[in-house]
């Protein structure tokens, strides 16, 4: 079961990097979202990692650019980044339940508005820069 398709162009920002980066979230996400035990642990944890990651570059991205919206974005990329650490810490320690629920009903939402609103917002602005 797919939570989110990775291919689909709603998610797209004409923005390769920013794309790929969200293509691979979403493959992570989807193993999440079957895996069991140990599997279920490792993905979660690649995730977290993945997701430090990617917003340590769009971080830099927008330092870069001069980004208008920066404090917004940090700031949410803060809020997720300290969930998905705490969802860690109990998945390290056997208690999957919750954070499987975080996977399944609370990420998809997320990353959909994220992408709609904020990332396309830093998308655009790249974009307008390349222009410029």
């Amino acid at each position: 079961m797919s939570l989110l398709e990775p291919d689909n162009p709603a998610f797209r920002l004409d923005m390769d990097e920013m794309d790929e980066t969200h293509r691979k979230f979403l493959i992570l996400l989807n193993s999440l979202a079957e895996a069991k035990g140990h599997a279920f642990e490792n993905l979660f944890l690649k995730l977290f990692e993945h997701t430090e990651q990617h917003f340590a570059r769009e971080k830099e991205l927008m330092e870069q650019s001069g980004f208008p919206a920066i404090g917004e974005h940090v700031d949410e990329h803060q809020r997720i980044l300290g969930e998905l650490k705490k969802y860690q810490r109990k998945v390290s320690k056997g208690a999957i339940s919750f954070a499987r629920a975080y996977v399944k009903e609370y990420i998809p939402e997320w990353f959909k508005l994220h992408v709609a609103t904020m990332d396309s917002a830093l998308a655009a602005h790249l974009n307008q820069l390349e222009v410029a």
